[in-house]
Formats: structure tokens, sequence, C-alpha cells
């Protein structure tokens, strides 16, 4: 079984007909919704979609709503699109509303002030770069160090960080509604600087009535600096190395994302790592050696979840995009285990601070010592599958969980996978629910007569935090 999950972005391309069938049958585990694109009312149709084909698939998915957060961008051109030449003088300003080939308007209206000479602007992702030479009231006069074509609405980054730029806009605000209307399992927010940032959503959510889980999306310099308190702050975290890459530079962001990765699995927290993974896939049916490289390196790193966007929202191939990614992943894992299976060993946190964390990792320790063909956790928040992913065994660690909010949200956990299982204490015995969970694993094909398997569990039961109790059991020996 694949351990590494795969995140995909939805957009006009899984819009056709059959196109999101096909994507979970690739073995995509969350889909995204990008709320930097399109209305409301496409968010909220493609969520009941994939509510509803995973259904009848039989398969339990969790939807990622990715709110825009500050994205700066430049304005419109009188002709669309304008040829910077290197050498010339280019200005930014707030105030015009169709630009030409000496200047251009700008969303955000405090960039003068957080602009200075010896500054540089990057431009559509880097392409056009702009040196600044002057800031004059409302203006941002700059040379142009990296020509280009400029065209509509491109992306506005600060080389090094710097701009102050809020990370919740009333765009967001007003999305985060709608994410809760969906019912989203996690919502990802964009360029945070600080802790407060992450709170201030979780805030927000809490008052809209929805219960997705906060991911933060790590992206400026500022938040690589906080990135401690984010990550406590956070639920999951997630390495977006598009902006990122941009503002620290590009041969920053790979040891930066390793470090990230490190950090994320010790405090216990689910990790993305997303952008470009396999871009070339927007318009060729297979990927190149360097982006299966990515991925494999990232799987190797101990990232949850690996992450697709164009290449499945807008792309031309969004099925064999995430068919690609599935294969990698296998094939990696495979490989590393075979070669040395101490890759997949290790715990998160070096110490355990509760009881719950402390059987968790008494069930690794088990497992990496015993033969052992599954671990079930009977869980109603998902904590105790949680901790268990962040150590490492060979075994399949199945969540056991009567909520169907929890089922979704360990979807995005490595080495994890959901199952509805029933735990009402008023009509169960911890035996029954033991036998029943071997008959279950069973019916799955997890388990045969004869394996042994790992058993956590809490008395009293269904009361969450109460994991107290592990087990071994050989498949067989349990039947009534």
């Amino acid at each position: 079984m694949r351990r590494t999950k795969i995140v995909a972005t939805l957009g006009p391309a899984t819009d056709e007909p059959g196109v999101l069938d096909r994507m979970i049958e690739a073995g995509v585990d969350v889909f995204r919704l990008n709320f930097s694109h399109g209305e409301s009312e496409d968010h909220v149709r493609r969520a009941q979609e994939v509510r509803s084909r995973a259904q009848v698939h039989s398969r339990t998915i969790g939807i990622l709503a990715d709110i825009q957060g500050p994205k700066l961008r430049i304005g419109r051109f009188e002709n669309g699109a304008v040829e910077l030449a290197e050498g010339q003088q280019f200005i930014l300003d707030t105030f015009t509303e169709l630009g030409n080939e000496s200047r251009v308007g700008v969303t955000y209206k405090r960039l003068p002030d957080d602009v200075e000479r010896g500054a540089t602007l990057l431009l559509n992702d880097g392409l056009v770069a702009i040196w600044v030479e002057e800031v004059r009231g409302q203006e941002i006069i700059g040379r142009v160090v990296k020509g280009g074509i400029l065209s509509d609405n491109k992306g506005l980054n600060r080389a090094g960080g710097g701009l102050t730029a809020q990370a919740l806009t009333e765009k967001d605000r007003r999305d985060i509604h709608t994410v809760a209307e969906i019912g989203a399992d996690y919502l990802a927010v964009s360029f945070p600087r600080s802790a407060a940032d992450v709170n201030k959503a979780r805030e927000l959510v809490d008052k809209a009535g929805g219960h997705a889980r906060l991911l933060a999306k790590i992206e400026r310099p500022e938040a690589v600096a906080a990135i401690d308190e984010i990550i406590a702050a956070s639920d999951a975290i997630m390495v977006a190395r598009g902006d990122l890459g941009l503002e620290i530079g590009d041969a920053a962001v790979p040891p930066v994302q390793k470090r990230i990765i490190h950090k994320a699995r010790m405090a216990n927290k689910a990790v993305i790592t997303a952008t470009q993974m396999m871009e070339s896939m927007t318009h060729a049916p297979i990927p190149t050696r360097a982006e299966v490289s990515d991925v494999a390196n990232a799987v190797l790193d101990g990232t949850d979840a690996v992450m697709l966007s164009g290449e499945t929202a807008t792309g031309d191939y969004p099925v064999e995009a995430a068919g690609a990614m599935d294969r990698v992943c296998r094939e990696t894992e495979r490989s590393a285990f075979e070669e040395n299976p101490s890759t997949l060993t290790g715990f998160g946190t070096e110490e355990a601070s509760t009881v719950d964390e402390s059987i968790a990792q008494s069930a690794l320790a088990i497992a990496n010592k015993l033969e052992i063909s599954a671990i079930a956790a009977f869980t109603t928040s998902g904590r105790t599958a949680l901790w268990m992913s962040r150590g490492g065994t060979r075994a399949p660690i199945y969540a056991l969980s009567p909520e169907q909010r929890t089922r979704r949200q360990v979807t995005m956990y490595r080495g994890v996978y959901p199952i509805s299982f029933p735990i009402d204490p008023e009509k169960h015995t911890p035996r029954e629910l033991i036998v029943t969970a071997e008959q279950e694993l069973r019916r799955q094909g997890a388990v045969r007569e004869g394996d042994l398997m790992i058993l956590t569990l809490g008395e009293p039961l269904g009361k969450e935090g109460s994991t107290n109790t592990v087990k071994v059991v050989r498949v067989g020996d349990t039947t009534p």
C-alpha cells in the first residue's frame, strides 16, 4: 500500500466527464479547492461532486480548501501585455488603471511604503525583475534587470521578503464562510507571517461554524524565520515552494524544505510538499526525470503528502499526472525499505507527554520488532493514528473511527487508512470491538489467518483522548 498521500487540485480539467472518477481510481487521497480561481459556486459544486463520487467508489476522500491570501499583482495593460527590455526604466504605481511600456498599476496600495532603493521586485513568477531606483510618493521608479513579456494581472514578490500585506484579506474572510458551508476537512492559510495569522484564521473558521483543521502554507521568509511558532499553532504545514522560492531564492528551497518537513514531523504535525512537482505534465503525458527525483526525495524526507496543482486543475493529463505520482511514491517507498528497513523507522517527538501518545509509540516499537501485518487504532479524534504516522513501520495503520470528519482528516496522514467503525459504549465491550475489528480487517484483505496484528483502544470506550491499551492479537485466536 502507498504510504505517501496524493493531493490533487480541482479545476476546469477535472470538470470533464469521468475525469474525477479516474483520478479517484488512480489513488488521489485529498482534493484541493483553490480559492485563488473561480467563484464560490464552483467550489461548492466541485466539493459536492467529490463527496458523491467518493461514495460511489467506497473511498474516504479529504477536501483541502486553499484560500488566496494577499496575492499581490500588477494591474492591466492597454494592449494586454508589454515587452520590457533589460536596462529600461519602468514605473509601478498605485493609481494607473491601464498600463503601457513605461508603467503599470499595482493592486497592493502599500507597496511604496514597503520598498526602498536597492529592493528587487519580481514579476510573473520571477521571469521579470525590477531593481528599485527611487520611491517618489505613490510611484516606484525602477530599472529592468531581467526583461521579458509582462501581461495583465501577473503576480508580484519582493526578493528577500519584507512586504507587510496582512495574511487574511476581506476576500479570505468571505471565502471562509464558503469553506464552512462545504464542510472542508482542511483550510490552507496563504502567506502567514506568524502564529497570530493562523490563530486568527482558526477563530474565523470557528465563528463560521466550520470544523476544518488549519494548514499553514510556508511561502514567505518571515514564515521560515517563525517556523516553530507557526507549526505549534497549526494542525498541518505546506511547503509551498513557488512564492517561497521567489522570495528566498531557488537554491535555498531544498534545505528549507527538508528542515520544515523534519520540524513538522518532530512536532507531530502533517506536512505537504507542493508546487511544480510534475509541472511538465501540464502539457506532457509523462514527467521529466528531474520531477520524478523531486517527488522521490520528498517521500524520502518523510513528507505526508505530495501535491499536484496546475497539472490536474488546468493540465492536459490530470489522470496521468496522478498515476505518475502514485507510481513514483510506491517505487520509492518499496526500494527505500528493501535497501534499508530503518528508513521507515523512528518517532516524531522523542518523548511522549501523554498516556495515549505513549501507547502509540509502544505500538510502533512492537511493530518494528515483530512481523506485524496491520495496526488498528480505535480513534475518535484521529490523534493516535497521527502519532503513529510520525514514527515509522511497514505495517499499515488503520484508523477505525465512528466519526466521518476524523476519517476524512486522516486521509492526509502518511501510512494511515480510514475505516468506518461504530463504537458504542452502551452496546460494545472491548473484546467485541477487537473481534469485529479483526473481521473487518480480514474483509479488507489487510490480514489473514495466523497473522499478527496490533490494536490500540481506550477505556472508557468512545471517549476522546482515552487510548490506554495496546494489544497484540494473532488473527483467528479472537474468533468467538
